[in-house]
């Protein structure tokens, strides 16, 4: 038989298997947490202008005291916003100063 046909024996295959499975440390299934964290996803306005000396952009949750963040693109804002607001929301419900109700265009001739 040539080198490159040679097969390993049964034997020492099923010995290398078993050397192997000897090194994991196996864990009950009953010590494994199966425990889901349940997320729940909060929405806020927010408004969002450009400050004409900067020219970064400024973002804020209207009546929320210390929601505010300014950033170059609106990407990074959205990440700001999301830091400062998760952070806020650690020490608690927000006590909101005022309720946004919106923004309206109208035309003066």
């Amino acid at each position: 038989m040539t080198q490159g046909n040679a097969q390993p024996h049964p034997e020492a295959s099923r010995q290398r298997s078993s050397d192997k499975a000897s090194q994991f440390v196996r864990t009950p299934l009953n010590a494994v947490s199966l425990e889901k964290e349940v997320c729940t996803v909060r929405t806020f306005q927010v408004v969002v202008e450009r400050d004409p000396e900067t020219g970064l952009l400024i973002g804020y949750v209207p009546g929320w005291p210390g929601a505010h963040t300014q950033a170059a693109s609106n990407n990074e804002l959205e990440e700001n916003l999301r830091e400062v607001i998760g952070m806020l929301l650690e020490d608690g419900e927000p006590r909101l100063e005022s309720e946004f109700v919106g923004v309206r265009t109208i035309q003066v001739a």
